[in-house]
């Protein structure tokens, strides 16, 4: 039987806060999907029309590279992938994550972390985007859920 992995990008520490805890939860390794260029503050400013985030999310066929690598990717039959929701998306990071390794015969279960936002327009996004991707279940947390809260979802699963 094949492991699982949680990864998950986090521009402000919140999602990762939550994907660290969902691994510990459930038992499975984890790896932090970093961006090889760290995002600062002014590369997340929203409000600016030339910051980074806004300029990456205005193309659909950008992909900011990654710093590393999952190791023995294939040992794992289930991953988890989390993100924040940006703009009602995910951001362009998860899409480089899907496309550097092949998913086939592997359960996905997307979760996301957002104050208001639910997860139902970028997990869509994902469908459309890679039909052959296998998701299984879909997940929004807020920035600070519970490891009880954690485990309702992953004890449906």
């Amino acid at each position: 039987m094949g492991k699982t992995l949680v990864a998950c990008f986090s521009a402000y520490g919140k999602t990762l806060k939550v994907g660290k805890m969902l691994a510990e939860t459930i038992g499975a390794d984890f790896f932090e999907i970093e961006p090889a260029k760290k995002y600062q503050n002014v590369d997340l400013d929203w409000m600016s029309t030339k910051s980074r985030v806004v300029l990456e999310m205005k193309d659909p066929n950008f992909r900011p590279e990654i710093k590393s690598k999952v190791e023995d990717f294939d040992q794992y039959d289930k991953i988890f992938i989390g993100y924040p929701i940006w703009k009602f998306i995910c951001p362009q990071i998860i899409s480089t994550f899907i496309e550097s390794y092949d998913f086939a015969g592997k359960e996905v279960y997307l979760f996301c972390t957002s104050d208001q936002s639910g997860i139902g327009k970028s997990a869509t996004d994902l469908k459309d985007r890679y039909p052959k991707l296998n998701i299984v279940s879909t997940k929004r947390f807020s920035i600070s859920p519970t490891p009880r809260i954690i485990r309702m979802w992953t004890d449906t699963l």
